[in-house]
Order: structure tokens, then sequence, then C-alpha cells
């Protein structure tokens, strides 16, 4: 009988030893791969011997994890649309900014009327200006690119979030079964945790545990992702971008999560970051460069020499900038950076008279201000130099109210871009370095070490040597008694 139990012992710490060693294998292989978590092989006694494969794991330090990976994902997307934006700043006139080429104009015309019979410098003038028209209408369009980008990508997020919610679903049925069933559910816990630390790159998220192994998901503003099931997150992109388009909201199960009318705005992951660069911040920009745009039109326009009560009297007209047809003053400022032109009665290349520039009459002759055919007539051209210069009122929207100058507004409309993209740097770089310092700590916690596990897998070599040589032992006792027997 006690050799019968001794050989039962040796037998159970051999079956025990080898459980645990086989999840110490498992540890050592998953030691480089970021997802995996640490099994711990735990002997329970009791009715006979048996190992319990438990996974490490810290509720609190995942949960940092998930919001700095949101927080970095959502700087990041913010980050790469305003880089593309602030590709339309810079600090000279051959580097096409607004800025500049407003600079670089109000300097050709002051050299113009200088020499106002100097039609070389008027030409000059005059190309300048077509320079700038043509830099605000290169700003507007990268504006609508950077919008159509991040609507594509939206759409992309939105794909990804889907797929990985049915991805999720499958993983959290698995874990389900498993503990229901009392297996081992540690790997299939890894492949769920996988998927959350993907999900919550794309939108931010928050996750219960719920009895039996199950989770559920919600975005961080309370909209649930997953409860029992997936739930549908859609979304419609917008085929193309101008002035004045709405991009559509993301919804879940029809419930809006993106834009300023969302009554649960989600705040973190790439898809909100997105969103804050569609819906806002190039939107606050565009209406900066309209700003510069209206301001241009409403500066060069001709007046009307006629009096009021001439029956032919028609008002102030668009003079060396127009947007609209018929060189009417357009009645809003949406879009003017993207249509402002130059007048084609200036414009040599279209039959113009640079002329026009000096003595007025782009809108016909009731409009020329030069009383004579004097080629010294310079006072148009100061009094337009004079209105360039002027202080007056912007209000493109609130990132940017102020009186100032034309050139004084456009450049620190660029200074604002910049700025808006150095902060968006700093905090990309910030949430980078909190999620590292998430990653890390988790890693701490549930990770696997190589140097632990290699001394804990030759304790348990040892162990099961000591186990094998009782059942040596045993077998050499049993042999001893069978022979004493014959």
């Amino acid at each position: 009988m006690g050799l019968s139990l001794a050989l039962n012992t040796a037998r159970s710490a051999l079956l025990a030893t080898s459980s645990q060693i086989a999840a110490s294998a498992r540890n050592t292989a998953g030691a480089n791969d970021p997802g995996y978590s640490r099994k711990i092989a735990t002997v329970v006694s009791g009715g006979g011997v048996t190992v319990v494969v438990a996974r490490a794991s810290d509720a609190a330090l995942f949960a940092r994890k998930l919001s700095a990976a949101s927080a970095s994902a959502g700087s990041q997307a913010l980050l790469d649309g305003l880089t593309s934006l602030s590709r339309t700043v810079g600090d000279t006139a051959e580097a096409g900014s607004p800025a500049a080429r407003l600079g670089a104009f109000n300097a050709a015309l002051l050299s113009a009327a200088n020499r106002p019979d100097d039609t070389a410098l008027a030409r000059a003038a005059v190309e300048s200006a077509r320079d700038l028209a043509a830099s605000l209408n290169g700003a507007a369009d990268t504006v609508h690119d950077v919008r159509a980008q991040a609507d594509q990508a939206m759409a992309d997020s939105v794909a990804r979030i889907n797929d990985l919610l049915g991805q999720f679903e499958r993983a959290n049925r698995a874990v389900m079964r498993g503990t229901a069933s009392g297996q081992d559910v540690s790997d299939s816990l890894d492949d769920r945790d996988r998927i959350l630390s993907q999900l919550s790159e794309e939108i931010g998220i928050t996750v219960v545990d719920r009895p039996g192994g199950d989770m559920a998901i919600t975005t961080d503003s309370g909209v649930a992702l997953y409860d029992r099931g997936a739930r549908t997150v859609g979304f419609t992109p917008t085929a193309a971008y101008a002035a004045g388009t709405q991009g559509g909201a993301v919804t879940v199960d029809g419930v809006p999560v993106t834009g300023a009318s969302s009554p649960m705005r989600i705040t973190g992951g790439r898809l909100a970051g997105l969103a804050t660069l569609r819906d806002e911040t190039a939107i606050a920009y565009e209406n900066q460069l309209d700003a510069i745009a209206g301001a241009l039109i409403d500066t060069f326009q001709e007046a009307d020499q006629r009096s009021p009560a001439d029956p032919l009297y028609r008002g102030p007209a668009a003079g060396l900038f127009t947007a609209d047809a018929g060189n009417a003053l357009p009645a809003s400022s949406l879009g003017l950076a993207g249509r402002i032109a130059l007048n084609a009665a200036v414009d040599p290349q279209a039959g113009g008279d640079v002329a026009t520039l000096r003595d007025g009459g782009m809108n016909g002759s009731a409009y020329r201000t030069n009383p004579t055919a004097g080629t010294g007539y310079a006072d148009r051209l100061r009094d337009l130099t004079g209105r360039l210069g002027a202080a007056r009122s912007f209000d493109p929207g609130p990132s940017l109210r102020e009186t100032a100058t034309l050139s004084g507004f456009a450049a620190d409309s660029a200074g604002w871009l910049e700025a808006t993209r150095k902060a968006a740097s700093s905090g990309a770089d910030y949430q980078k370095t909190l999620l590292a310092r998430a990653g890390d700590a988790l890693s701490n916690a549930v990770g696997v070490n190589g140097d632990d596990e290699t001394a804990l897998t030759l304790q348990l070599e040892r162990s099961y040597t000591a186990s094998a040589k009782i059942l040596t032992m045993v077998d050499a006792l049993l042999k001893t008694l069978l022979d004493a027997v014959r």
C-alpha cells in the first residue's frame, strides 16, 4: 500500500511538473510578442493533483494603455493633416504662401505707384496680383484635398472598426465557452486583448468585464459598440469637397458620434482626430483664406464715377480681383479663396490693358478715375496702396478675430496654422511617450521576463528529475518484492 501511494504521488508530481514546464515553454515562446500575457500554472490539490493555468493581467494598466493608444492615434491623425496644410505656408514669395505673395504684391504695387508711367512696373504688379490669386486658389485646393483625404481615412477607419468588432465577437464567444466548460482560455483572452488594442487606435473605447468571461465595449462617450453582440458603425463618404461642403457623421446604431451636432461625441482614436481635422481645423483655415480673398476684392473694387441719381449708375464693382461673372462684388465670402481671379480687363494674357490698374476703368469708362490720358497719373495707385495698408476688421471665425492690415492678418493666419501644427506635434509626441510608458508598465506587470522564465524552467526540471527518481526507486523496490515472492 505504501509503494502504491508513493507511485501515485510521483506520477502526479510528474504530470503537474510537466504541465508547469509546458506553461513555461509557452511563456518563453511568447516573450517577444507584445500582446502576450504570462501564463501561470498553479498546482491545486484536493481529490487529486491538478494544474490550473491562469493568465497574468492588470485591468487598470490595460485600460490606461487603451486610453493612451486612442489619444496617440488621434493626435497623430490631426498632426498629419496639419502638416499637409502647413505646406501652404512659406517664408518667401517663391514658397507660394498667400502671406508671402501678398508681401511681394504690395512691394510691386508701391513700385508702380512711384513710377506710374512705367508700363513694365505696372505689368509686374499685375503679374504679382495673378500669383497672389493663384496662391489663394492653391491653398483652398489643398484644404479641400486634406478634407477629402481625411474623409476617406474616416471611411477606412470605420471599415476597420466593424471588422475588429466582428473579430472581437468571435474571440469573446470563445472565452465564454471556454470559461463555462472549465477550459484554458488564456490564449483566447490574449487574442481578445490584441483586438481591443487595435480597436482603441481607431476609436476611444471603455471596456467592462461581465460574469462568465463576457465583456462589453462602449465608446469613450458612452455609446455601446459591443453588448452581447457587435453594433453597426456607419459612415457615408463624401465624394468631393468644396467650400461649404459638410462631411457625413460617423454613427453607431444610428447615433452620431462625430460632428458638432453629435449628442455623444467621441474624443479619442484616429477617427476623432480625422473628424476634428475635417470638420474644424481645415474649415477654420479656409475661412481665414476666404477672409483674405474677400478683403482683396473689397480693397481693389472700382467705384462708379456717375452720380447715384444717374439712371445708368451701377454702384461699385470688382476691380483688380474678381470672383464672379460680370465683375459683381460677391455677396458672401464663402469659397472666395478658391474663386478669386485676376480681372481679365487688366490681364495682358487675356487681352486686357495693364494701364487700367493706374487709370481705373476695368468695368468701363464710367469707372475710369484718370481725368486725362496722362501717364503720370498716380492718385489711384497711391489710393490703392493706402487702402491695402489700412487696418480693417476680420472675422473669419473664433480662431482668429482681429483688426489688422491685410498683410498683418495674412501673416497672423500663417502663424496660427503653424502654431496649431506645432501644438499638435507636441501633443502627438507627448501622447506617444504616455503610450510607451503605459505599454512598458503593462509589460512589466503581465509580460514575460526571459531570465526569470529560464530560472523557473531549471527549477521545474530539477523537480521533474526528483519525481522521476522516486518512480525509479519505487520500480526497484517493486521488482525486489516480486523477486522475493517468487
